[in-house]
């Protein structure tokens, strides 16, 4: 399952379709939905091309043989080498298409995401920890298969989801009032999700409020997992990062999710947008 947004030349969002989805009608302009400009030229550090992705070394950590990593799936490179450059962290972006079944294939043989770790550390000779796995809209699909390995499970001290949790529908459809969802593709997220409440990982969830219709929501699965940790909402109503507008929260130990409102292409788009000031949490 996934949402596909394809940003223009000139910052424009359309919205299509990879599967039956139907994407929202909506138009957006009671918040300003700001971008991040696109460094030029690029920002300076190390770039180190792996067989899957580039690992980026801001210029300030060039020195340093231990450093934090973070892998970023799906929504291109630079966004995230802002990110890693504002947060001290080396990083690797990697996109493989569209779609999260793309990104759970990808990654489904435990032995590819081992690989890439070892060949950042071996070309590099540095040692990446603590590890972080971030994510947006479809990228969730490898980091659900990258923590059904145990090895690496063990190695990942933080998770990031960027409006991008899905699954599908308990009989193929919402409703008729509150949906019933497919647990499957839920399960190791949950399994995370009890370790940050407990402190012993780190775990942020945001979601906006598109609706997909043909498969659950991020607001649909948010709720699935709160109501599976017996954590409630409370209404946190501000202004977040990117002139987003939070709704509510929900927090516990090393747990902390965000509502955001918005259910359009650039409510989504706000979000990851927003990565650098996510990692700040």
């Amino acid at each position: 399952m996934t949402r596909r947004f394809f940003l223009g030349a000139a910052g424009a969002i359309t919205a299509s379709a990879q599967q039956s989805q139907n994407p929202s009608p909506m138009v957006e302009h009671t918040r300003p939905h700001p971008r991040l400009p696109k460094p030029v030229p690029d920002l300076p550090g190390h770039r180190e091309r792996l067989d899957l992705g580039t690992l980026f070394i801001p210029a300030k950590l060039a020195k340093r043989r231990t450093l934090p990593l973070f892998v970023h799936f799906h929504g291109g490179d630079w966004l995230p080498e802002i990110a890693a450059a504002r947060n001290s962290t080396a990083v690797i972006p990697i996109q493989v298409g569209s779609g999260s079944r793309i990104y759970a294939k990808r990654f489904t043989d435990p032995a590819v995401f081992a690989a890439l770790l070892n060949q950042a550390e071996r070309t590099t000779q540095t040692t990446f920890s603590p590890l972080t796995l971030t994510a947006w809209s479809a990228g969730h699909g490898a980091i659900r298969e990258i923590l059904n390995d145990p090895d690496a499970y063990r190695q990942v001290h933080r998770v990031l989801l960027i409006d991008g949790l899905h699954t599908g529908y308990a009989g193929g459809k919402p409703g008729p009032l509150e949906s019933k969802l497919e647990p499957d593709h839920l399960e190791t997220f949950l399994k995370y999700a009890r370790d940050a409440v407990a402190g012993n990982k780190r775990m942020l969830i945001t979601h906006s409020e598109v609706f997909p219709g043909t498969f659950a929501s991020t607001t649909e699965t948010a709720d699935w997992l709160l109501s599976q940790l017996s954590i409630p909402r409370r209404t946190a109503l501000k202004t977040g990062p990117m002139g987003t507008q939070q709704l509510s929260e929900a927090r516990r130990g090393g747990f902390h999710l965000i509502g955001y409102a918005g259910n359009s292409a650039p409510d989504h788009v706000d979000q990851l947008h927003s990565l650098p000031q996510y990692l700040r949490l």
